[in-house]
């Protein structure tokens, strides 16, 4: 499995494995969330995304009863986890509306509770996960980079955060801001023409990118685009995969460093994640996949 320097010493698999559905599975036990992250790691999974309202508060606290179970598993993964998303659930049930708090009170409190509810010592990759229109971007800045200096966090960076946003808050900081994890698929793709991917492709900052497979649509089969679906089904008879498998290659096939963030309970998807690297897309297979996509010729 390809590796991505993401910040100094810390490096993550170019595929990670997204827990958000962790507590939707029948089966939340230690065991079965120890089984799914081996069989990441016998790909070379290494990285594992998580967010403190995955859940409704409660999958951090899934993982983490794995993490103790199985201490050893500590030492072979990289955990992300991100803040800042009141909504009424869980520990925050008093919540009168679903709101976002980037103050330094508020990051501070979660990221203790994250390393608690995981049973670590250290987050690998602390995101801000929604752009706060409230946001002080000089409290919020100070506050990250409090918890990289207090060793809590190794590094920082944003979630669905537009350049605007990125630029703002990293003006206040001292710490640079190493990734922002956004939408992209072949469902999702206006982040390759609205500048998104073009400010990170620039800076040289990789990408994480959310609901790769479009929400599923695009392994089910999308029936608002069927011509989609047939081009993918094409192209993954060629090579002997999956939708899934196409999907994700048509992302690592950009220029830019994109790290899709896949999510299923099926151990059976989980040991195919790595498929994507079977599929080797010349520039006009791309494009016939992004003009299917389109659902038109490019210009």
């Amino acid at each position: 499995m390809e590796r991505v320097r993401i910040a100094d010493g810390l490096d993550f698999s170019r595929i990670v494995y997204g827990m958000w559905r962790l507590g939707d599975d029948a089966d939340t036990s230690p065991a079965h969330v120890q089984a799914k992250i081996e069989a990441c790691l016998a790909q070379g999974i290494t990285t594992m995304d998580q967010a403190d309202i995955y859940g409704g508060y409660e999958a951090e606290a899934l993982l983490g009863a794995a993490l103790k179970a199985a201490p050893g598993l500590r030492d072979r993964i990289e955990i992300v986890t991100k803040c800042d998303i009141v909504a009424p659930a869980g520990r925050h049930s008093g919540a009168r509306v679903k709101h976002y708090d980037t103050s330094a009170d508020h990051i501070a409190t979660s990221v203790d509770a994250s390393l608690s509810l995981m049973a670590i010592e250290r987050i690998d990759l602390l995101l801000i996960h929604r752009p706060d229109p409230l946001m002080d971007h000089h409290e919020t800045g100070r506050a990250l980079d409090a918890a990289v200096a207090s060793g809590k966090v190794r590094a920082v960076g944003v979630s669905n955060f537009r350049p605007w946003d990125w630029k703002l808050l990293q003006s206040a900081m001292e710490t640079p801001l190493v990734t922002n994890q956004i939408e992209l698929s072949l469902k999702a793709h206006d982040g390759f023409t609205n500048g998104d991917v073009a400010f990170h492709q620039r800076k040289g900052v990789p990408m994480m990118a959310w609901s790769p497979l479009g929400g599923g649509d695009l392994v089910r089969g999308d029936e608002t685009n069927p011509g989609l679906r047939r081009v993918i089904s094409t192209v993954a008879k060629a090579h002997g995969v999956d939708a899934a498998a196409v999907a994700v290659a048509w992302l690592l096939r950009h220029p830019s460093i994109i790290l899709p963030v896949m999510g299923t309970n099926s151990l059976s998807r989980i040991a195919a994640l790595g498929d994507a690297f079977k599929v080797d897309l010349d520039r006009q297979t791309w494009f016939e996949l992004y003009q299917a996509a389109l659902g038109h010729e490019v210009p």
